[in-house]
Formats: C-alpha cells, sequence, structure tokens
C-alpha cells in the first residue's frame, strides 16, 4: 500500500486549531494520530516530494513542502464541496530512482482509485516520475509544463531538471503524445531545442504570446499532466527559487492557468516545482503556490463533463472544407467549448486524441482557410506514430 511511502503531515500544522470552512479545517490528514487517510470517496490527493537530488543550481527544494501548507491551510474554501485528503511527504529515498518509483506508484495508484493527485516538489524533474505513473493505463498521454525552460539535455544526463523531458522522450515504453509548453523564453532555449520542438510536432508559446492567457485554455484541456515550474513566474511575484528570472508570469496569470487546468476534464494529475523556501522573502512564493492551488481546485469544481467524458452526439456540429480535407468541428452544448476532430488512426492507443481542444478563432480562421496549427500538428503525429 501507498502509505508506506509517506510521513505524517507535521504536528504544528496537523494539530493546529484552523477556522471553520478553511481548507487546514476541511482537508483530511495523514497524522500521527489518526494514521494514514481513508482513500474511499476522495477526489483530491495531495502530498509533497523531498526531493532534490535532480535540481539544477536550486538545492533545497525539498523543504518547501511545509511552508506550502502553512499558507494553504489558511485559505478559506470557496463555493465548492471536494473530498480532499494529505497524505503527507515522500522521503527522499536511498537513491533518486528510488523517490521515482515511489511517486509513480502513488499516481498510479491514485489514479487507479480516480483520485487527482496534486504534487508539491522538489525539482522539476519529478515530472518524469508522475509521468511514469501512467505507464499501465494503454494510452497515450499529453503533458503540459509552465516553464521558461523545455528540459531537453544530454540523454546520459539522465537525472537531472534540465533534461527529463529528453528522458520522457526516449525512454520505453514511450507514452507521450503530446508535450506543451506554455512561458518559454528564448534566450534560455538553444535553436537546436526549439528546432526540436518544431520537428516532434509539440506545442510551444513565448512568453509574449501569453499576455492574452486564454490561449492556455485549449492547451490545459487537452492535457492529461499539468505542471508548473515557479522559476516561469516573475521574481517580483515569486522570489523563491534560485534560478528566479527578472521576466516572467505574473502571479494572477499563473493563477488563470491554474484554473483552467482545474476546470479541464482530462487533466488527471496537477504539480508545483521549484519552489526554494531558503529564498522565499515575506513567503511570497509559498503564498501564490497556495492561491495557485486555490484556483486549480476552484476549477476542478466547475467540471462539466465535457469530452472525453461526455458523449459528443449533443455538440454542434460544423463542417469546414479545407484544401484536401474536410475539418469538422464540435461545440459542446454544455460549456460552449470548441474541438477539432481528426481522422487518420484507428488505434486503440490514440482514441483519445480523436478530438483535439481548441478555440471558436480556430473555427473562424478555417472558414478563412488558414490551417489551425493545434489540428495540423495532432494530425502529423498520428500520421509518423
Amino acid at each position: 500500500m501507498i502509505q508506506d511511502f509517506f510521513t505524517p503531515v507535521p504536528k504544528h500544522l496537523s494539530e493546529c486549531d484552523y477556522p471553520s470552512q478553511t481548507l487546514g479545517n476541511c482537508v483530511v490528514k495523514n497524522t500521527e494520530c489518526e494514521g494514514f487517510p481513508d482513500l474511499d470517496n476522495v477526489q483530491v490527493a495531495l502530498f509533497d516530494v523531498r526531493e532534490s537530488r535532480g535540481a539544477d543550481r536550486n538545492l533545497g527544494t525539498e523543504e518547501g513542502g511545509e511552508k506550502i501548507r502553512e499558507e494553504l491551510y489558511q485559505l478559506y474554501q470557496g463555493n465548492w464541496e471536494i473530498s480532499m485528503v494529505d497524505l503527507g511527504s515522500i522521503l527522499a529515498g536511498n537513491e533518486l530512482k528510488d523517490t521515482y518509483y515511489a511517486v509513480k506508484e502513488t499516481v498510479f495508484y491514485l489514479f487507479k482509485k480516480n483520485i487527482l493527485p496534486i504534487l508539491l516538489g522538489g525539482s522539476i524533474d519529478l515530472i518524469y516520475a508522475n509521468y511514469r505513473g501512467y505507464d499501465n493505463l494503454d494510452q497515450m498521454v499529453n503533458l503540459a509544463v509552465v516553464s521558461p525552460y523545455f528540459g531537453f539535455g544530454k540523454e546520459k544526463n539522465d537525472e537531472n531538471s534540465t533534461s527529463y523531458l529528453t528522458k520522457i522522450v526516449m525512454e520505453e515504453p514511450c507514452n507521450l503524445f503530446n508535450y506543451a509548453n506554455l512561458g518559454y523564453q528564448t534566450y534560455y532555449n538553444s535553436s537546436d531545442e526549439i528546432a526540436l520542438i518544431e520537428d516532434l510536432y509539440f506545442e510551444s508559446y513565448r512568453l509574449g504570446e501569453l499576455k492574452d492567457i486564454t490561449i492556455a485554455e485549449p492547451v490545459m484541456r487537452d492535457a492529461d499532466i499539468v505542471s508548473i515550474d515557479m522559476s516561469a513566474v516573475r521574481a517580483s511575484d515569486a522570489p523563491a527559487n534560485e534560478k528566479a528570472n527578472p521576466n516572467g508570469l505574473f502571479g494572477d496569470k499563473v493563477c488563470a492557468i491554474a484554473r483552467y487546468a482545474g476546470i479541464s476534464d482530462k487533466v488527471t494529475s496537477f504539480g508545483v516545482y521549484e519552489y526554494n523556501p531558503l529564498y522565499d522573502e515575506r513567503n511570497l512564493s509559498a503564498k501564490l503556490i497556495a492561491q495557485i492551488i486555490w484556483y486549480f481546485l476552484e476549477g476542478y469544481s466547475l467540471r462539466t463533463e465535457d469530452y472525453p467524458f461526455g458523449s459528443k452526439e449533443n455538440y454542434f456540429k460544423y463542417l469546414v472544407p479545407f484544401e484536401d480535407y474536410v475539418i469538422e468541428f464540435y461545440q459542446s452544448d454544455k460549456s460552449l467549448r470548441w474541438w477539432m476532430k481528426i481522422e487518420l488512426n484507428t488505434k486503440k492507443k490514440y482514441t483519445r486524441h480523436i478530438l483535439v481542444p481548441c478555440a471558436e478563432e480556430d473555427y473562424l480562421n478555417a472558414i478563412d482557410q488558414k490551417m489551425p496549427e493545434r489540428w495540423f500538428k495532432a494530425l502529423k503525429k498520428m500520421s509518423t506514430y
């Protein structure tokens, strides 16, 4: 059982008398007195991972969970009823691969019980362990990462936060269908890396493109795993990172992305990484991460069970002739959100990717004979794999 991987929430946090309606009062915790919580009928499970051996110039991230909880537990829950538990902390194993194993098995176990895990890092290479938790599900997955970096590196350097994406792409079994980066900063990524993203038909959105944050909504709606690297947030809003940047997302923008991720019916795990309490001035970063989680939970409470859970039979359907294709657009009768259909590959592992989330603008562009980029990349991936 996964409880063997965890240590309880610290006493000063688990035994504090929190006001009613705060998350600290509503979340069921793994404590020394009460033990590991019952996971029946639980919707969301929070835990932190005390691991930073894979960090690149940001040692200290393993100590972040306690500070984040201090701020998160003080927040009042919104107008929602979410059954949520705090599993406590996964301690660093004897080797880095041991920590990866504990995270992988925890994610897989929670997924099978239909519980959404919220991971608090630790270094961003833990995304790899999260991704490996989907190995036995017989499906391709989509990964969305908010980060100024892509995560490619030398293949031999496979246990480092600078190269986790290389490890994901190169290692078998490869279950990755799409990788989307939001907020990359060009001067931190080589031209070879940027070209490789294009060659693999992955998605990338420069920091400047996210001035219109609604761009992120279809990306979040298409993701299974969403991860936030706190170095993507500008230092004035989140200073607690040895690689803190003068440029980056504002705090409200990253909270909006988290809310989009929460609303997405497809997102089944969420993580925040690279928080280093050694650099946290007045707990600003811990406060922001607590609010990121709050907005994710608010989004989660607003899920409408659109595709892939709901049937598209009642959706509004629009056919747009485009060159040699006829692109089928679907609009949800519940949320009025849009999808594009890919008619190409019938392999079972691709069935969840037949409908590609998009915006109304993609439909209007297709009418004007401008190819929707997300549709084109999905088409190319299905024809290549």
